[in-house]
């Protein structure tokens, strides 16, 4: 197997996250700026309706709901089969969602646009090797010039607000930041679990997207919500790869 092929999959920490999660997940605040974040997208990945789109960690579906109202094709996956079932939900037409490990994906120049929002996939992935992998396979998918939206966590932020704060630890050598934190179900009933996220800087992400055969058209600092095109900054919990493919 080469860094390229996908091999045999392990389980992955989220999926029982997500079990218990189920549709509370919604309940989030970081998932209350869907409209804004698409209204953003759209024009910055030059969608039109009628064009396809990947949305690599779909979660409950929100951002392919909103895409498929819009004319857009969607195609939603995610390793979490609770969540596939829920965004399969009262989904718009044009919108299809499948239960998919990321680290599998093999699809090859299909998508106009991919996107992997709010650490769907990218920035999950803990094991060393597993984001570049799933940036490849996102680079595959799309056709000759198709364009990727991609957010990841970022380094500074976790470093300057994050680390050694409460639950919150930083590791500098992986660049992994893991949370020990309590979350509730629908039903309320709470649960305590262990929340690995990778995090990047700016030129480790240019890097990534080079090597993934990508051409990154700008890199912002952003958070949920509130989408755009500010300038890199460590005060930004996230930033927004816009990038295309070769």
């Amino acid at each position: 197997m080469t860094d390229d092929q996908p091999g045999e999959q392990q389980p992955h920490w989220f999926e029982p996250v997500a079990e218990h999660l189920g549709a509370a997940y919604l309940r989030y605040s970081f998932t209350k700026g869907t409209n804004q974040e698409i209204d953003f997208l759209v024009p910055a990945l030059g969608l039109q309706p009628g064009m396809s789109v990947l949305d690599v960690g779909c979660g409950p579906g929100r951002h392919a709901h909103e895409l498929a109202r819009r004319g857009i094709l969607a195609h939603g996956i995610d390793i979490s089969p609770r969540f596939v079932e829920i965004a399969q939900t009262d989904a718009p037409p044009g919108a299809i969602f499948q239960t998919l490990d990321a680290r599998g994906l093999n699809f090859v120049s299909v998508y106009d646009a991919v996107i992997c929002l709010c650490q769907g996939a990218f920035g999950l992935m803990t094991a060393n090797g597993d984001d570049e992998l799933i940036l490849k396979a996102m680079a595959r998918a799309l056709k000759p010039g198709g364009r990727l939206a991609l957010s990841a966590f970022s380094a500074y932020f976790v470093v300057k607000y994050f680390d050694g704060n409460g639950d919150a630890t930083f590791d500098a050598d992986s660049g992994v930041n893991h949370e020990r934190t309590e979350v509730r179900n629908e039903q309320g009933e709470p649960k305590q679990v262990d929340l690995w996220t990778g995090c990047y800087t700016p030129r480790e992400l240019r890097v990534l997207c080079r090597n993934a055969g990508l051409t990154v058209d700008s890199i912002s600092s952003v958070e949920p919500g509130a989408y755009g095109r500010e300038t890199p900054t460590v005060e930004s919990p996230e930033f927004l790869v816009l990038a295309h493919r070769h």
